[in-house]
This record gives C-alpha cells, structure tokens and sequence, in this order.
C-alpha cells in the first residue's frame, strides 16, 4: 500500500511542475465526471418518464371495497377489484404497526425514504457466496415507503426485479416522505398491501383470518399479518401453517429484539395457534342473486367507481329471513326429489358427477324461485334466485319468463269486481268449445276433467276451475283483463287471447309479487326496491331511495279481491299451509295467496302474503318439462312458502311478531247468499250452500234464491240450465298446439 500511495505521490508532484499539462488533465476529468452526471441524469429523467407526478401522489386514494349490507347494517357482500376497507393507525393497538416495523424496516422513523444500508444489503444478498454470510432474516432492500410506491402505483412501477423498478421506486418514495408524514405512510401502507386470498388492507384480512376488526388484534395475530405480506400466497396459514407459523415467530421475535415486547411476552406469543381456515362464511354466497341484480344496478349508476370509492350500500335484505327463505326452498327442493314418481336428474347427483358446470345456461335439475317483500314499501326482504349461483348466474326471480297457469286468474276476477260483477255472481261450470280464426275449435278443460254445474265467482276462484275464469274473462273481456294487470304490476307483453284468463301468457316472477302486494295492501301497488341508501366512504348519502307506490284499484274492490284469496287459503286449493296434519301455518297468522300450475305440471306456483309480508314461490326446469305427474302449486309450492313464514312468525325465534288481521272497510255489506243461484238465501235454501258474501255497494243482489223451495222435490224449484253455447272468438287466434294455449290445472 505504501509503495502505491509513493507512486501516486511521484505522479502528483510531476504534474504539479507541469501546470499546464495538470490543467488539461483537469478538464478531462472535469468532462468525464459531467458526462457521467449527465449520463445519470438521462437515465433518471428517462426511467422516471412515466413516474408518478407529486400531484398524482398527492391526490391518490386506495381502491376501497363496496360493502354491501342488509337494512340493519349487516355485511352481505363486497364489491371490489382489491377487498379493502381502510383502518386509522391511531385505532390500532400500538403492537400492530410495531409488528409491521420490526420485520420490514426497523429504521423506518430515521430514514428519508430509503436506506442505504438496505439497498446494499438487497445487492449482496443476490450473491450465493455473499448471501450465506449475512444474516437475511431482518429483511430486503426495500424501506416500508419504497413498499408502499409500488403498491400504490403498480402499473407505473410494476413488481418485476429491474433497476429501473428500482428507481422508480425510490423516486415516488422520496416524493412521499415530502409529502405525507411517517404516521400517514405507515397507516397507508398496511392498508394497501395484499395480505392473501384478495384481502387488502388489514382490516379486511383481520375480519377474514380471525374473524375479528383490525383494531381487536392481539401481538400474534398481528405479527401473523405483517408476516404473510412477505409471500402471501406461499405463507398463508391456510395453505402451508408451518411456513407461516414461523414466518409468525420471526416477527415475534424481531419485535422482543427490537423492545416493543418483552421476551417472556414473545415466547408466549409463539405458543399461540394460527388459523387453519377463513373465519365464518362469506355471506355473499347467502344471498349471491340479490347481490348480482344489486351490482347490476350500482353498476349503472355509478360504473367502474363501485369497485374503488368504497362505497357503503345499505339494501332492504333481511339476512335472517334470506336464511329462512334458503331453508324452506331446500327442503322443498328435497320433498319434490324424493317422490317416487320424479324421473330427473337430482342436483345432489350432478354435482357429485362434476357437473353441470361453470355459468351454464341452463342447468339439468330442479330450479326454484323465493321472492319476499315488504308489501307497502316494496323492500325485498329475501330473493332467491336460482339454486346454485356457481352454475348459473341467470336470475330466474327477476329475469325469467314463465307461465304462472291459475296465478293469474285473480287479475281475472278483479276486473270483475272492478265492474261490478260480485264474487256471488253465478257461472256454469259445463262445457265450451270456442271456435278459432285457423279454423279449429278450442275447448278449455278442468284439471279433473269434470264439470260442477252452477258456480259462484268466489266458489271458482277458491278452487281454482278454469271453465269458470275462461267465461269470466270473455264477459269482462281480455282487453280489460289485460289493462287490470299492467296496471297492478304485469310489464310483460299480455296477449288477448281467452287462454290468457287461465295463465297462457309468460311472466316474470318478481312482476307476480309486484302485481300481489295491490291485494296485501287494499289497493296499493309498491314495485320492488333492492336498494335504500348509498353513501360514500365518508358517510355522505349519494342515492336515497323512496318508495315506489300507487293506488291503483279501488280499497273497496281490493278488500272484496283480499277476502277471495284468503278463503283460497283458509277454504280452498292452498289449505294445505293451514292442515293440522301437516304441522303447518296456523290460523293465528292471517293470511291469503293463490296458487298456480301450467300444463302437463311444468310450472308451480305459489303467491301468498299476510298482512306485512308477501312471498311468491316457483319451482320448474329451465327447459320446461313435467316436475311430477300430476304435481301442482297447493302440494309443492305452497308448503315452501308455508315452511318460510312459520319461521318468520311461529319460529323458534320469530322474526316478526304475528300480524293485526286486515281491516274491511266499513263500506261493504254483508248478506246470506245461496251458492247455487247467487242470490239472497231464504228458509227453504240448504245450509251447506247459504254462505255470507261481501259486497260492495250496489252490486248486492235484490232478489231471493228461486232455486230452493218447499215440496217434495227437495226444495228445487227449477233445473239448470246447460250453458254450452258456442262462443265466437274469431277475432283471436288460439295456438292449442303449445302451452301457451292450453289450460293450467286448477291448482
């Protein structure tokens, strides 16, 4: 060393008697340090081209989930691109960010941005042979600001092991620490990294590794988390608990190393077990068909916005009765399949085969429909959609197009009594035959094939006969029937066919449950409303919704039409929800609905309501083809909505309290009415056909029974008269090779 530091001496003082020669030199190495300043210079300006400007790290905010949560607050689902809801650092616990900064930057409150020691460190621990003789475990080159440039600007930064990444890197850190201080890019950088599994931010990986906010960790759990960030996908507890569990001690042990425990505290610490599994269930998979139609609405109003503002979107679920509902409609599924009869491929054997695959358009098993709503608001307390969102996203509840088969007829017989026809008003049950524009001749049937003579319009309606409906609808008229449902809720297209009267034409489930909340309020229709409020990450309402409600049918007509359906429940095809037998709804909770079945018993239905909740129920195939012989809504339908409002008010927890029965308004009369002649009864009528009817007024009948008398004939006085007149509805084609112009059963 001695010998070079002469020469270098000797070479110096040479110069030095040779100014100008030592001049020159000067300037060349004047020139060559400037072009490699320059150079440098070039390569930062040109690596640093697309780097992020201060205003953009000035102004940035981390993409945040949107929370989707029921109408008491509780979380449904999350919206997101990266699952994240924000936590502030000064409601951590102080071991929190003390984990985070005694395994990934010790320094972190000394330095400005990066570390010098660092970077050389990362370098050398590249190198195999050099690797080996340092100790690796305190962590790489990166400060906690450099982490936290790239996460916040990956694509302008990226992840790949480049210097120009590097560079990047350290250029946006060094803006940050001029803008931000420490606390703030601590309190952003553990609420922006990836913890694993899509959870960002670590109050959405405390909530799904242990099922607790960020702000009830203990030292173990948060050492746990500031070691999965390493690697999460090779460190997660879940995947490789080993790897993590010691990954989790070395953070512990930094952390005595460093005072922010002591060493009695640590081991103690370690003794502690990592989560096996994620804590409870993703509630998104309870109700995953709301949340999609939700989704599907946020999205057109706000667009790719939902899955970064974190907004918080309150909703007019009812998480217990989605689970409710779930239960009822499984155990429905369960009582269909295991009938002798049924000749489908069940759901339990397709999945077990593999199948039927991922978003499939149609699926080959049983499909079902469970719609509840708030009928005088219209807030939509359950909706099921379909049976397995994983096979198929299709939402039958609010997109698919069914015949609803006698679900229909009330509209029927509401455009009766809106014409002053009364539910005592008389029609012969016997054979018709209708004569069509192609020629041909259309006879509607009964499901049993059986005609009853004589009927009342709340006789027909609570069993459920066609004949009767279809002569109805003719002398109402179709196009009144029509204009009767569009306005009570019905959006999609009604043919004016007569097979319409008896559900030919196709609907969409959640148009039925809209057109029945009119009857469960008297009058009143409220179309659905998913959505309540949405606020954004500050609490500020953005979008309050109201209530979409109407009058659209007289209180008087809409009680008479009430009073029909519950005798449907308490008297007729639907009395199955109140058979003792079956340990079904009872009496105690008021109650009313009709139910529905299409030809060859391809569609089953059940729309019900009491008086502060209505649900609609539909079971069938994507591709229509019989359920069951001889299936019908009353035995398959109506239980599953009989088992869900047992849970809501008869419970072991009731959700509800059991409603007030409905008031009739004070305006409608009361009279005896003889069955058979629809007029008022006297002494010489039968008592098993003297019923008391309601009316509105001015549509009472005036005359007395003329049927039933003294003598020896029993008291009839006059035979019936056959009704099989031919009607004429050349103005109306009739297809009575499809479905569509059949007849449903009666149920």
């Amino acid at each position: 060393m001695s010998q070079l530091g002469n020469r270098a001496r000797g070479v110096y003082d040479w110069l030095r008697a040779r100014p100008r020669l030592l001049a020159r030199v000067g300037l060349v190495l004047v020139a060559v340090l400037s072009l490699f300043a320059g150079l440098g210079f070039g390569t930062w300006s040109s690596v640093c081209r697309d780097c992020p400007s201060i205003a953009q790290i000035y102004v940035w905010e981390p993409k945040q989930a949107t929370r989707i949560l029921s109408h008491d607050g509780r979380l449904i689902a999350e919206l997101f691109q990266e699952r994240r809801t924000p936590v502030s650092l000064a409601n951590l616990p102080a071991h929190v960010p003390q984990a985070f900064v005694a395994v990934e930057d010790k320094n972190f409150y000394r330095h400005r941005g990066f570390s010098l020691r660092g970077i050389a460190r990362a370098v050398v621990v590249r190198v195999p042979v050099l690797g080996k003789m340092f100790n690796r475990r305190a962590g790489g080159g990166s400060t906690i600001t450099q982490q936290l440039a790239r996460h916040m600007f990956p694509e302008q930064i990226g992840f790949e092991e480049r210097l120009t990444r590097k560079l990047k890197e350290l250029r946006v850190a060094l803006e940050l620490e001029r803008v931000y201080t420490k606390d703030q890019i601590l309190e952003a950088y553990i609420n922006q990294v990836n913890y694993g599994h899509g959870w960002h931010g670590i109050e959405s990986a405390s909530q799904h590794y242990f099922g607790k906010p960020a702000t009830e960790l203990n030292p173990a759990e948060a050492a746990m988390l500031a070691a999965v960030i390493n690697r999460p996908s090779r460190l997660s507890p879940f995947r490789n608990p080993e790897a993590a569990t010691q990954r989790r001690n070395l953070v512990l042990e930094l952390m005595a190393d460093q005072g922010y425990l002591t060493r009695a505290e640590a081991e103690a610490w370690k003794r502690e077990p990592v989560p096996t599994e994620p804590s409870g269930r993703d509630e998104g998979q309870l109700a995953p068909y709301f949340v999609e139609w939700v989704r599907d609405m946020l999205d057109d109003r706000y667009g790719y916005d939902i899955y970064r503002r974190g907004l918080r979107v309150i909703t007019s679920l009812d998480v217990d009765m989605q689970r409710a509902a779930q239960a009822a409609i499984e155990a429905g599924f369960a009582r269909v399949e295991s009938q002798p009869g049924y000749r489908h491929p069940k759901y339990a054997a397709v999945k077990e085969a593999g199948g039927p695959g991922s978003d499939v358009n149609e699926t080959p098993y049983l499909q079902g429909v469970l719609i509840a709503m708030d009928p005088w608001t219209g807030e939509v307390r359950a909706l099921i959609g379909g049976r397995d969102f994983n096979d198929s996203k299709f939402n039958r509840a609010i997109q698919a197009r069914r015949q609803p088969g006698s679900v229909f007829k009330p509209f029927v017989y509401t455009a009766a009594i809106a014409s002053g026809i009364p539910a005592s008003h008389v029609i012969f049950d016997t054979p018709v035959m209708m004569d069509q524009v192609d020629g041909t001749t259309w006879a509607p049937e009964n499901y049993d094939r059986e005609f009853r003579g004589p009927m009342t319009l709340r006789d027909a309606l609570k069993r459920s006969i066609n004949i009767p409906a279809v002569k109805l609808g003719q002398e109402v008229g179709i196009e009144t029937v029509a204009q009767y449902a569009q306005r009570m809720g019905i959006e999609t297209p009604i043919p004016r066919y007569p097979s319409t009267a008896i559900g030919a034409a196709d609907v969409i489930p959640i148009q039925i449950a809209t057109a029945f909340t009119t009857f469960a309020t008297q009058g009143i229709r409220a179309r659905p409303r998913p959505i309540l409020r949405v606020e954004d990450s500050d609490g500020r309402v953005l979008w309050e919704t109201r209530p979409d409600t109407a009058r659209v049918l007289d209180p008087l007509v809409a009680s008479v039409m009430l009073d029909m359906l519950r005798d449907v429940v308490d008297h007729g095809t639907a009395y199955g929800i109140r058979d003792p037998a079956r340990g079904n709804l009872s009496y105690d909770v008021p109650a009313a609905g009709k139910t529905g079945t299409t030809n060859d018993a391809t569609n089953v239905w059940f729309a019900g309501f009491t008086p502060d909740l209505l649900a609609v129920v539909w079971l069938g195939f994507d591709r229509p083809k019989t359920i069951l012989p001889g299936a019908d809504g009353g035995r398959y339908a109506a239980p599953i909505w009989a088992d869900f409002m047992r849970a809501i008010y008869q419970g072991d927890a009731p959700l509800r309290p059991i409603p007030q029965p409905w008031e009739m308004p004070p305006e409608l009369r009361s009279q005896a009415v003889d069955r058979e002649s629809g007029k008022l009864a006297t002494e010489w009528c039968p008592p098993t056909l003297v019923y008391q009817e309601i009316f509105i007024p001015g549509t009472e009948p005036t005359e007395a029974c003329d049927i039933h008398g003294p003598g020896i004939f029993g008291g009839r006085l006059r035979g019936i008269i056959p009704d099989t007149a031919m009607i004429d509805t050349t103005s109306a084609r009739i297809d009575t090779t499809s479905t569509r112009g059949g007849w449903p059963d009666r149920y």
